[in-house]
């Protein structure tokens, strides 16, 4: 051997590079595992929406005292004392979240502290009960 440092053998260098990739990637491992989960990813899925089912339950369930245009004066209407919810006051709709309007959909009036004359509706499908919901609130944009 002659003077200066010792070279190692290409195989020994290849040996060194695994090594120090196999703990460089158990690093960067164990660092992502200390990590707060990503929020976005665990957020649940969207509601599934039964929309053209929810506006033929509104027809029929709903437009008697709430009207079709939703304004609280259906044909029912004349005979309850409350009158219906008018779902176009945009006071109303900005004073009630969606889990609110979804909980009177299902459980009714009496179920709330409401009137007992709004009937619940515990045969309906979450599906439907949150294209009910978004029915009511598309009366919000008119």
């Amino acid at each position: 051997m002659g003077r200066g440092t010792p070279r190692a053998s290409p195989k020994c260098v290849k040996k060194l590079n695994y090594l120090l990739l196999s703990f460089v990637a158990a690093a960067c491992s164990k660092g992502a595992a200390n990590q707060p989960p990503d929020p976005s990813t665990n957020a649940p899925p969207p509601p599934v929406v039964d929309l053209d089912k929810a506006k033929t339950v509104f027809t029929q369930r709903c437009v008697p005292c709430h009207g079709a245009t939703g304004n609280g004066d259906g044909p029912a209407s004349a005979q309850l004392t409350p009158k219906p919810r008018n779902y176009t006051d945009k006071v109303w709709q900005a004073s009630v979240d969606d889990a609110y309007i979804e909980k009177i959909i299902k459980l009714g009036g009496a179920g709330v502290g409401k009137s007992p004359a709004m009937p619940n509706n515990p045969d309906l499908p979450p599906e439907v009960i949150t294209g009910l919901k978004d029915v009511v609130r598309g009366f919000n944009q008119k």
